[in-house]
């Protein structure tokens, strides 16, 4: 007779895809009830930890590389594209953003550097150490990207989720703090989705089973300063367009343009996916872009920011139908 421990366990392992079940249900029902007295497993449930290990296995199979249906395996393919595209993009447009301010303030005279400054040490100690950490913890982005390239994984998982942190902030620090207004809520809300959909999809994606990430083309350090080179250009050539949109929306339209140039003439051979990852990645930018231009639309606006920003937007929503063209065509042949 079926006890009602048992019957919990199996409702857990239900989380478990259907193919790991039929493989494995039995074998972790029978290790999970073994050496538990029978008269008190009426009383008794599953363990928060055994609960934990249940859920991560579930992520961890659903994107699994080999022996699983293909469904899943091209699942973890796309998330492990998405997850390498999407760090790559905020690790450049972090490290540039920086860059540039430091040089600019360092460059301008002392005015210029007393207002960089005073950022940090004219708000009082809590938001002080928040500027601190807003300025410092998206560097690690980068840390992230070459962490995962050279397979140290849990390095990178680490860095990305830190990195991930300040995004946070302008929706915290208005219930924190009267100092902070949410002045552009759907913008705020998006780039946190956007920070942190990159960091969990590295995390869920590069388990201990999956493949070390590989780039479709180059070495990491050659690709990363190709990125920065663009977003910085993207930046200094157009000063009066650039809003915190701007860089990484150039970046990936560069990045995947060039990625359909390649895949054009063969030489990208990597698993599939990458279509895939990239027309949602593409697709993501573009309501980031969105949501931040929409609140200034009924403000005059500089026209090359206003052109920029609706360039981009037009230029996004084309090679994303053209992602999602190519992304169809590798789902229907596979």
């Amino acid at each position: 007779m079926t006890t009602l421990l048992e019957t919990r366990y199996r409702a857990v392992l239900r989380l478990l895809p259907a193919y790991y079940r039929r493989a494995r249900e039995e074998e972790m029902v029978e290790t999970y009830l073994w050496g538990l007295d029978r008269d008190t497993q009426d009383q008794r449930r599953p363990t928060l930890g055994e609960t934990a290990s249940i859920v991560a296995l579930a992520v961890r199979s659903r994107l699994a590389v080999s022996g699983v249906p293909r469904r899943y395996a091209l699942l973890g393919s796309t998330v492990r594209h998405f997850a390498l595209f999407a760090v790559l993009l905020q690790a450049t447009a972090a490290l540039v953003d920086r860059v540039l301010g430091l040089t600019w303030a360092s460059t301008h005279g002392p005015s210029q550097w007393d207002m960089f400054v005073s950022a940090f040490t004219g708000q009082g100690l809590l938001l002080g150490v928040v500027e601190v950490a807003t300025w410092a913890l998206p560097l690690l982005w980068a840390v992230g990207y070459f962490a995962l390239l050279h397979d140290r994984r849990r390095l990178a998982r680490t860095s990305v989720l830190l990195a991930a942190l300040p995004t946070l902030w302008p929706l915290v620090g208005p219930l924190v703090t009267d100092s902070v207004v949410l002045s552009e809520p759907w913008f705020a809300v998006v780039t946190a989705l956007f920070g942190w959909l990159s960091a969990l999809a590295l995390c869920a994606a590069y388990h201990r089973d999956a493949p070390a990430a590989a780039l479709p083309v180059g070495t990491p350090g050659l690709v990363f300063a190709g990125f920065a080179v663009v977003t910085g250009a993207s930046i200094v050539l157009l000063p009066g367009a650039p809003d915190t949109a701007w860089a990484p929306a150039t970046c990936f339209l560069v990045g995947a343009a060039g990625w359909l140039v390649l895949r054009s003439r063969g030489a990208d051979r990597g698993p599939a996916g990458g279509a895939v990852a990239l027309a949602a990645l593409g697709l993501l930018l573009l309501v980031v872009r969105v949501t931040a231009l929409y609140p200034w639309l009924g403000v005059p606006l500089p026209a090359v920011y206003l052109g920029g920003a609706l360039g981009q937007v037009a230029a996004l929503t084309l090679l994303v139908a053209v992602l999602a063209a190519v992304a169809r065509r590798d789902l229907v042949r596979r």
